[in-house]
């Protein structure tokens, strides 16, 4: 048998894994920037390797934005929840 876990402890670990995953995608954003930037100012010459580097960061941010969204949906029918 697992151990229960209680409401608070949940709502930390739930916390600590969307900072962490909100962070990687922060990240990704970032190093697409500066490939970028390294590709304008010629820096670099790898074209296939900055659109790639930046479809993985739009990837990401577009999977945020849904997470985001169901999430809110989920709180918000709860909330219209009668008791």
């Amino acid at each position: 048998m697992q151990p229960r876990v209680t409401p608070a402890e949940a709502q930390s670990q739930f916390k600590t894994l969307l900072k962490e995953k909100i962070n990687e995608v922060n990240q990704a954003q970032l190093k697409s920037g500066e490939m970028t930037e390294k590709l304008a100012r010629g820096e670099t010459d790898n074209l296939h390797e900055v659109m790639i580097t930046g479809q993985k960061a739009s990837i990401a941010l577009q999977a945020t934005v849904e997470v985001r969204n169901k999430v809110i949906e989920a709180y918000q029918e709860v909330m219209r929840m009668q008791v």
